[in-house]
């Protein structure tokens, strides 16, 4: 991998994104790394959570604009537009996708933010389950700066977690958000002083995660990105309930809520 680092601490797994350019910059092989490293973690039965994080002294600015600037210099020398449109939609699914693919996980990630994290540091964290940060942290959407849409999940994904008026806000003028109006508009769940007790608060954050049963997690996930249906999830339990453990873990949450005996429940 060129865009991040892979180490395990047991069940959790530590994304660190080191990018294509300073600041953690997402070039061109983020865009397809991403979506494969995903699918690795995934296909890991031994991994049960993901921290995100970024490398050095920041989250991440975004995209790599050196890289793109030059990568649409090149498309539109084509001169055919309508070919250069069909590209520019195709290549705009593509990094969607791939930044989707975190959300579709079927284990739970955790964003560690510390210092920046900026455009499509934004669309990647935001598609994370949980996102913790350290009180020098901002989030800043600043696409409309430079005459952009943005178009990688921060506008469909930042409504349900910080309410449509303030993703509006951010989205027209730009601005930084700090960590405390992170946490305060409920973006952010937990502050931490410092990055290294960020990363502590985190790891702590993904070893409880991670003993938890990872269907369940993963139920949880389909669930809430199914929205308001009670019908499905009454559904989905109806398939993944039935299971040789659950009587244990029942008989065991009673004992340590009522002080009753496993035995006394056979």
């Amino acid at each position: 991998m060129n865009t991040f680092t892979l180490t395990r601490d047991g069940p959790v797994a530590e994304v660190r994104l080191t990018g294509t350019a300073t600041g953690n910059a997402m070039g061109a092989d983020f865009w397809t790394e991403l979506p494969d490293l995903v699918a690795a973690l995934d296909a890991d039965d031994s991994v049960r959570s993901v921290i995100l994080r970024g490398e050095g002294d920041l989250f991440s600015v975004g995209l790599d604009l050196r890289w793109y600037l030059v990568h649409y210099r090149r498309l539109m020398r084509s001169g055919d537009t309508t070919r250069t449109r069909r590209r520019l939609l195709a290549e705009a699914e593509a990094m969607q996708s791939a930044i989707t693919s975190v959300a579709r996980s079927r284990l739970p990630f955790i964003a560690a933010v510390h210092g920046a994290c900026i455009g499509a540091g934004l669309d990647l964290t935001s598609a994370c389950d949980i996102r913790v940060a350290s009180l020098d942290a901002y989030f800043s959407l600043r696409e409309v700066r430079i005459g952009v849409v943005a178009d990688l999940g921060s506008l469909q994904r930042l409504p349900a977690l910080i309410g449509a008026g303030p993703t509006r806000e951010l989205a027209l003028t730009g601005r930084d958000m700090t960590a405390r109006e992170a946490y305060r508009r409920g973006l952010v769940t937990q502050l931490a002083p410092s990055a290294p007790q960020l990363w502590s608060g985190a790891a702590s954050l993904a070893h409880e995660l991670a003993a938890y049963e990872p269907h369940v997690i993963a139920g949880i996930k389909t669930v809430l990105d199914r929205g308001p249906d009670l019908n499905y999830v009454a559904v989905w339990n109806a398939a993944f309930l039935p299971s040789e453990e659950l009587p244990g873990r029942l008989a065991a949450a009673i004992q340590q809520t009522a002080g009753l005996q496993p035995a006394e429940l056979s």
